[in-house]
């Protein structure tokens, strides 16, 4: 199965056709999401700032990211998830939305990034826990993931005004006139009521 058929029947699914048809269950996922995303970014820049050194300096890292990242993967969980339900929806089309791509992309650079940490200031925390800053290593870190966590926001707005949860039609026939479907309409070239097949 090619990647078109496979995300042609994610769309036609029983799950994906309720979301889709619903009249308020699309929208509830949707703000779900966007909850879940906002606690994700909360909780990743109150870490984030505490590295930098801008707040939270006088309490210890350790301590403070034990606290607080158990809620970031419970928000990258709903959020995942409400966004995999969304995604079903119209996968076609989001599959090939450049701003999607995008956000896909800077997801998983975004992991890397947080790899590089536990690479590097990470494996030093012991040394630096209770610094009101992390070393430069962490520092670049930290900078980096904001950037890219407010570029991921950017992006999902972005997908949001450029697609659509309808379903994508077939363009129609070449040389089909809708105005040949309504009865008296008028014709284009001389003004005049056109006149219906069954009427004389």
């Amino acid at each position: 199965m090619d990647i078109v058929a496979f995300l042609k029947s994610l769309e036609a699914s029983g799950l994906a056709t309720r979301i889709r048809d619903s009249l308020w269950l699309f929208p509830l996922i949707e703000s779900t999401h966007v909850i879940g995303l906002a606690l994700v970014f909360g909780t990743i820049a109150i870490i984030d700032l505490r590295l930098l050194g801008i707040a939270s300096t006088q309490r210890s890292f350790k301590r403070m990211a034990s606290d607080i990242l158990k809620w970031t993967w419970a928000a990258f969980a709903l959020t995942a998830l409400t966004g995999t339900l969304m995604f079903i929806t119209n996968a076609l089309v989001y599959y090939h939305n450049f701003f999607f791509r995008t956000k896909m992309l800077l997801l998983v650079l975004s992991g890397i990034n947080m790899l590089i940490f536990e690479l590097t200031a990470g494996r030093t925390i012991h040394n630096w826990d209770k610094a009101p800053s992390a070393p430069s290593a962490g520092k670049a870190v930290a900078a980096v993931s904001l950037v890219m966590w407010i570029s991921i926001i950017v992006m999902g707005r972005l997908i949001g005004f450029t697609t659509t949860r309808a379903a994508v039609l077939a363009p129609p026939p070449a040389g089909v006139n809708f105005d040949d479907f309504l009865p008296g309409t008028p014709d284009k070239n001389d003004g005049t009521p056109a006149v219906h097949p069954d009427k004389k």
